[in-house]
């Protein structure tokens, strides 16, 4: 039954190996595993008595361990774990082995644990180990030669194998894990955590089971690869986990990953309903609302978490997001250290105090920051991205750049990665790598629409007319086309431009409707009334276009159609406007 067979057909099946390894993890103290099967399984249908499995047999080293491993696995889940270590020593089941080198190993990660929240300080990650590695280390690895690990005992080798920087044999010892017992949630995450590219992937033999596909949805979100995730989901909710909350959350996870906020909003509001004391990925929901801004929802959560569990780690970070949205940014970084405490681990926090450190201009300790955060994962743009901002203040293009270029790799397709990788290449002076990004930039999608405006204006230092007037064109139709009525800063720049360019091709009707909407912007106003005089003057003097400047594709039809310069419009009415 612990094989779990390759397909979906029998979610009864299913059911019942998710039930069984829930409770084995449970007896060995594996409980975010135990948590994970038993959400699993509740998503499923019920099933009737006659169908319920009977708890696995004892074998005779079982009976013979029983009163020690019970004694122990008490101590255990009161967090004694040396005490429960020192009954379990000299145990010989399978069960008791893996609870007595388990305890150890947690024992040592509580003192390091202890000790990194007494110095939180500028600490270095090498200055404070678990002692017990080494250790168990050499102790897993006899057994393992001797073929007498299972797959609990296998899963903790690679735990340990990790811990101390292995990542190479991790691997394929995690590898194994799910080879000998598929049905561990734990080994796969592990696995998760520790392959940085879809080229990994690919070299990996994985057991051909159901929980494969589980495994690849979660690997596929952490490589940003979320088209696939997100079909990997659905396929999983049409089988028949439609009720899974774990999926319902790594869909929204998805959709924030790739900025579809909208829809990964309305996801998170719906799983509140199912499950309203949930405080897993209540962060990245906290997350969402602050890029929207949306103060009043940011508060309620806060509050809401804090009454649920104050000291979880995603409520620590909810708090500060909160008090980062109101701009009490010391506030912010001290609930983002909380977390830390809790939880030196976790990688949001240490970003996202990377991000408070930088609004309080305190450069040296953002760096600390968003460096912790890569330790913990390569894989986190956002601390790529920060270090690359961070480099940008101290005014150091060349690791800027380097940063940037980390954080590009991550995300290939987003817009804002491209942007900063342009100026960071102007500021090298190389513009023709500057103008591949930025052209990039405004190709996969430009969130901020800076992309156009800063290739227009690298063409106007090369003095590339043309092209440059094409770019503000396009920006300026990109504005009107879009619907949205927002403050673009660079629309009186791109005019004034456009109607430069246009006198000096002698264009007069698009030189003075583009004059027209410079009066529309207080910084450009006097220098387009001026060019209108001009231009009116020149018209009365009979010039007319000359044939030998080449003039570029004209503005939208729509918008040369208002030349009365008396009536001045103000660039919101343009909104509704569609070239």
């Amino acid at each position: 039954i612990l094989s779990a067979s390759g397909d979906f057909s029998n979610l009864r099946e299913i059911k019942k190996q998710l039930l069984l390894i829930a409770g084995l993890t449970r007896e060995r103290g594996l409980l975010h595993s135990s948590k994970w099967s038993a959400e699993l399984a509740f998503s499923l249908p019920a099933l009737p008595l006659v169908e319920l499995q009977p708890p696995p047999p004892m074998t005779e080293e079982d009976a013979q361990d029983m009163d020690a491993y019970t004694l122990a696995k008490a101590y255990f889940d009161v967090k004694e774990y040396d005490r429960a270590a020192h009954f379990l020593h000299g145990c010989n089941s399978k069960k008791a082995y893996f609870l007595y080198m388990y305890s150890r190993y947690l024992s040592g990660e509580k003192k390091k644990d202890d000790e990194t929240v007494d110095s939180l300080g500028p600490l270095e990650k090498g200055q404070v180990k678990n002692e017990a590695l080494r250790e168990l280390r050499v102790e897993l690895s006899k057994k393992h030669q001797a073929r007498e690990l299972d797959g609990f005992g296998l899963y903790l080798y690679g735990v340990v194998l990790r811990k101390l920087d292995l990542v190479k044999e991790a691997i394929d010892v995690f590898v194994e894990a799910t080879h000998v017992l598929p049905l561990h949630w734990g080994a796969w995450l592990e696995l998760c955590n520790l392959i940085t590219d879809k080229e990994m992937l690919k070299f990996l033999s994985l057991p051909d089971t159901w929980m494969k596909e589980f495994f690849l949805a979660h690997i596929y979100t952490e490589l940003q690869l979320i088209e696939e995730a997100l079909q990997k989901y659905q396929n999983l909710i049409d089988v028949g986990f439609s009720k899974s909350s774990y999926i319902v959350s790594q869909i929204a996870v998805a959709y924030h990953n790739i900025r579809d906020i909208d829809k990964a909003l309305s996801i998170f509001n719906e799983l509140r309903k199912q499950d309203p004391y949930r405080i897993e990925n209540m962060d990245t929901f906290s997350n969402l609302l602050y890029v929207r801004s949306m103060k009043s929802e940011l508060s309620y959560l806060a509050h809401n978490l804090c009454e649920i569990d104050k000291y979880r780690v995603e409520t620590c970070c909810v708090i500060g997001n909160y008090y980062s949205l109101r701009s009490q940014h010391e506030k912010a970084a001290l609930y983002f250290q909380r977390a830390l405490k809790l939880n030196p681990r976790y990688l949001g926090a240490w970003t996202l105090m990377g991000h408070e450190y930088m609004e309080m201009k305190n450069t040296s300790a953002a760096i600390q920051a968003y460096r912790h955060a890569i330790e913990v994962n390569k894989r986190d743009y956002r601390a790529w991205y920060g270090l690359g901002q961070t480099y940008e203040i101290l005014k150091m293009p060349f690791y800027c750049l380097y940063y940037y270029r980390r954080a590009h790799q991550l995300r290939p397709n987003d817009s804002r990665m491209l942007v900063a990788l342009g100026e960071c290449y102007e500021k090298l002076n190389q513009l023709v790598e500057a103008k591949k990004c930025y052209w990039r930039a405004y190709a996969v999608g430009d969130v901020e629409k800076m992309a156009l405006v800063k290739l227009a204006k690298l063409h106007e230092q090369l003095t590339e007319s043309e092209q440059a007037a094409q770019c503000y064109i396009k920006y300026i139709q990109d504005i009107y086309t879009c619907g949205e009525i927002v403050e673009h800063l660079e629309e009186s720049t791109a005019f004034r431009y456009l109607a430069q360019y246009y006198f000096k091709c002698k264009l007069w009707d698009e030189a003075s409707t583009c004059a027209q909407k410079c009066c529309a912007f207080n910084d450009t106003r006097e220098e387009g009334k001026a060019l209108l005089r001009q231009i009116l003057q020149l018209r009365n003097q009979g010039e007319t276009p000359s044939a030998e400047m080449p003039a570029p594709f004209f503005l939208p039809a729509s918008l040369s159609a208002n030349n009365t310069p008396t009536r001045r419009v103000s660039p919101l009415n343009l909104s509704s406007v569609t070239p």
